[in-house]
């Protein structure tokens, strides 16, 4: 079982919501007491936890020293899905498919920031690889607040033969790519997308770009070259959003 410790009031809240079957152990600060805390051990306690009362100083060694807000808590990471639990669920489809692919992506935070704006959009799963890219950690749970446990995420060890059968599966591989001159306001986002995102820093690998369909970029009038990945990937979901529900416009 692989379990980690996560702290701050947010994460810990997220934790109870939605997995709490999975918290095994809790501390917190005895020296602490705000209303906030006190909801959190009163949560706790109703899932027969009781929580190991602490000094500071102990705390913060069980936090890395980060910022634990006076609570800690041990609970069982949400596991990465197989290839195979991909083509099922591909294959069981009961509606418009919407994927996110994130190609080589190594920043935990970005991760959890696609995993939470995953979450808002109703993305079916996110695709990730294996090799060379950040799993499921503490930090990636924590930015995510809860959607690291309620988006399907699907590790693969090969992401061109991937991306290959999406798209025999009747999915349209959409890659982001600032160099192209087509806008993502062009695209057509109501048939079945895997949206792919390329890495931090370096886009889309030369083997994903070859496997996609449509490249988009997104219109930059300033001075930077590019957003941050997971601001990127916000703007493009939400546009499949507007474009599947236009009564939202």
């Amino acid at each position: 079982m692989n379990t980690a410790k996560l702290f701050g009031l947010h994460s810990i809240q997220a934790a109870l919501d939605y997995s709490p079957k999975k918290i095994h152990k809790a501390w917190i600060d005895n020296g602490r007491q705000d209303k906030r805390l006190g909801q959190a051990i009163d949560d706790l306690l109703a899932l027969g936890i009781e929580p190991e009362r602490v000094d500071r100083k102990r705390l913060d060694r069980l936090a890395d020293n980060n910022n634990h807000q006076g609570i800690l808590i041990e609970v069982e990471m949400p596991g990465a899905l197989s290839e195979s639990d991909l083509k099922t669920a591909v294959e069981n489809m009961p509606e418009t498919a919407l994927f996110l692919v994130l190609d080589n992506v190594q920043d935990p935070h970005n991760l959890g920031a696609c995993l939470r704006t995953a979450d808002a959009t109703g993305v079916h799963g996110v695709i990730i690889t294996k090799d060379n890219a950040t799993r499921i950690t503490p930090t990636v749970c924590k930015v995510a607040s809860g959607a690291a446990e309620t988006v399907p995420v699907y590790q693969v060890t090969n992401l061109s033969r991937t991306l290959r059968w999406l798209k025999s599966e009747g999915l349209w591989i959409m890659g982001a790519a600032g160099e192209t001159a087509q806008t993502f306001y062009k695209a057509d986002f109501t048939v079945p997308v895997a949206l792919v995102v390329g890495a931090e820093g370096k886009g889309l690998r030369r083997l994903t770009k070859e496997q996609c369909d449509v490249l988009v970029s997104v219109p930059m009038l300033g001075q930077v070259e590019s957003l941050n990945l997971s601001v990127a990937t916000g703007v493009l979901l939400y546009e499949v959003l507007r474009q599947r529900f236009p009564a939202a416009d």
